[in-house]
């Protein structure tokens, strides 16, 4: 039985995890965080990525958990509502597309709900070291002893450390698209039924959307910016936002207090992963940590649920040929994967836009 680790367990990396236990291989799951981490944006599953969570028998359940959006508004900095849609979502598109939006963390859990007593998880641990001799992976963790492995898939997202480890430096691979994104969670004192309300000035802007029964605010901050330091502290990241934002009236000075408040934050750049190889030797990415497209794109969740599915039919398929397995996985996902990331040179909601997303997203045989 070939031994596989996959570093990261979010939603590609149980997903692989999944279908690889299914396969017959023998799973391990490292990730850094000592729990799931919770919180994050509203992710979509649409096209390909659906038939996939049906043949993992999960449908139902992600149907369950899905969010109900009624539609959303949009204002402008002193607070007057400039759009209004009944029909979509910001964060979601239409109504009527048959995709299906569910909270980050709640895909996390039925994702790891649905491996966890047949796939060995490790939290609280990470990668420290690779030694790949062609025959076998040597890893070396921060807390657990030395192991070896036949396989070592890194799905640890766009800052993969698998990636760092093996195929060097991330930021030749890292194509950045100009903007920050925060996320924090919030009280719901805005009262927000099932409504998203963003408000912009053009460059920047927030959006605000309940969760958890409408007892939650989740908060995304988007902001314009060159590079900037990855150095930069959690008290330097809020200084720029609220420096940012000061200056926008309706209720934001009272969510720039919540920020000041928010225990943990998520700050990072907005960026797509473009690579020339996904694998070498006996080493491989799926997901955000070999090809990003962005949250401009709509389909980094999707993405990571069909690749991790094609990589692990290929390598059912060829199970004593790992090179060809690796191969046909990025032959079948590269030309889906340059199509979704082509999606931020249209505008979200657009026509043109609407219509790409329509063809990018069903762009790929499940079956060889």
């Amino acid at each position: 039985m070939a031994s596989v680790l996959i570093s990261g367990a979010s939603i590609a990396g149980p997903a692989l995890a999944y279908w690889l236990q299914r396969f017959g291989f023998s799973v391990t799951v490292v990730e850094r965080s000592a729990t799931l981490r919770p919180g994050g944006q509203p992710v979509d599953i649409r096209g390909a990525a659906l038939e996939v969570v049906e043949r993992m028998g999960l449908r139902q359940k992600v149907e369950a958990s899905r969010t109900h959006m009624a539609g959303a508004n949009v204002l402008d900095v002193r607070g007057n509502e400039i759009q209004r849609h009944t029909d979509r979502t910001l964060s979601g598109g239409r109504h009527d597309s048959g995709d299906i939006e569910i909270f980050r963390d709640d895909l996390c859990g039925i994702l790891y709900d649905a491996t966890k007593t047949v796939v060995d998880y490790r939290f609280d641990d990470s990668i420290t070291s690779i030694h790949d001799d062609a025959n076998t992976v040597t890893v070396t963790f921060e807390r657990a002893p030395p192991r070896d492995f036949d396989l070592v898939i890194g799905a640890d997202g766009i800052t993969s450390g698998v990636r760092r480890l093996v195929f060097g430096a991330s930021d030749p691979f890292m194509k950045f698209l100009g903007t920050y994104v925060t996320i924090f969670t919030a009280d719901n004192f805005l009262g927000l039924m099932d409504w998203q309300t963003a408000i912009t000035d053009q460059d920047d802007g927030l959006l605000v959307l309940p969760t958890r029964d409408n007892t939650e605010l989740r908060v995304f901050m988007l902001v314009e910016s060159e590079r900037l330091s990855r150095d930069l502290t959690t008290a330097q990241q809020k200084a720029l936002l609220i420096e940012k934002f000061k200056h926008y009236e309706w209720q934001v000075p009272r969510l720039l207090d919540c920020l000041k408040a928010a225990p943990d934050i998520y700050f990072g750049e907005i960026a797509q992963v473009q690579m020339p190889h996904w694998s070498c030797s006996r080493v491989a990415l799926v997901g955000d940590a070999g090809y990003a497209p962005s949250p401009r794109s709509g389909q980094g969740t999707s993405l990571a649920l069909v690749g991790a599915y094609v990589l692990a039919t290929e390598l059912a398929a060829q199970r004593h040929d790992h090179a060809a397995a690796f191969a046909r996985y990025e032959a079948r996902m590269r030309p889906f994967v340059e199509l979704n990331q082509a999606l931020v040179t249209y505008g979200r909601g657009t026509l043109g836009g609407e219509q790409a997303l329509a063809h990018a997203k069903n762009a790929i045989a499940l079956e060889p």
